[in-house]
């Protein structure tokens, strides 16, 4: 246990988190993290003890996601639109000539994902089930999960659901059914793992608030995604984030959509119940 923590120490460090150091570097980052908890804009992205990524953002960041003609993302979301209204495979059909328009038929859509797939009996991310219609029901080919077609789409349906709050689709009728795949979501979220020794809790749970080099660490909610980040200049899914995490710890990443990835994003959805809906949302 006390090698663990001086494991866990070191990686901590060597992410660049400070925590209880005095010097003058420390006292910036202190006071940049103080300065955006203070932000009036966060009471609309708190519920209880649970906060949005909002409210770790600098103001800069927060301004682009507050205004639909700043925000990047919706150069994607134009696309996405497009997308929805293009006859696309061989069925000569598209998005439309089922669904209609996706203000009303896609509303509330970015709470039902992941869901439970019966074929698979698995979770199923909003993605692989947008590949599955586009090859069942369309005719037309799949798109990479990163792809600029995918990431249009996924952000033009969640957009639907902006503003809404977040809701976990566990109730009393299917609790057995989905209760294991939560677990396992769970024990992904809570397991150290790679050369570092570490897990998302570490960060997400244990030293949220604290700076890892230029960014606070938030709770790791999903409710913006997929989400503009600056780092990356261009809209990401959840997944990538994932995957960019686990290679921060040293820990080797798992393919977008995969079983452990898509139960994870499911515990996710979970815990941030009540929050609001921002997709697209603006990142660091």
């Amino acid at each position: 246990m006390v090698g663990r923590k001086i494991l866990l120490a070191v990686a901590i460090m060597g992410l660049g988190i400070t925590i209880g150091f005095t010097n003058n570097a420390s006292i910036a980052v202190a006071d940049e993290a103080e300065k955006r908890a203070k932000d009036p804009r966060n009471k609309h992205f708190i519920v209880g003890e649970i906060k949005s990524g909002y409210v770790y953002m600098t103001s800069q960041t927060r301004d682009m996601q507050d205004d639909d003609f700043a925000n990047p993302a919706f150069v994607w979301v134009d696309t996405g639109e497009e997308l929805w209204n293009k006859v696309n495979g061989t069925a000569g059909k598209s998005c439309a000539s089922c669904h209609k328009s996706a203000a009303k038929s896609m509303k509330g859509v970015a709470n039902t994902f992941p869901r439970y797939d019966p074929k698979t009996k698995r979770m199923i991310a909003m993605q692989a089930y947008v590949n599955r219609h586009l090859g069942e029901k369309m005719g037309a080919k799949k798109w990479k999960w990163e792809s600029e077609q995918m990431l249009a789409m996924t952000i033009y349906l969640k957009l639907q659901s902006r503003g809404m709050p977040v809701k976990s689709i566990i109730n009393d009728q299917n609790r057995a059914t989905l209760a294991p795949f939560l677990a396992k979501g769970k024990k992904f979220f809570e397991q150290r793992r790679g050369l570092l020794d570490m897990s998302c809790k570490h960060c997400h749970e244990d030293y949220v608030g604290n700076m890892a080099r230029s960014n606070v660490l938030s709770m790791g909610m999903p409710n913006g995604f997929p989400t503009y980040r600056l780092q990356w200049q261009k809209p990401g899914s959840i997944h990538r984030r994932f995957s960019g995490c686990n290679k921060s710890i040293r820990a080797k990443p798992y393919k977008r959509g995969s079983e452990e990835y898509t139960n994870l994003e499911f515990y996710l959805i979970h815990r941030s119940a009540g929050l609001k809906w921002e997709t697209p949302a603006v990142r660091n």
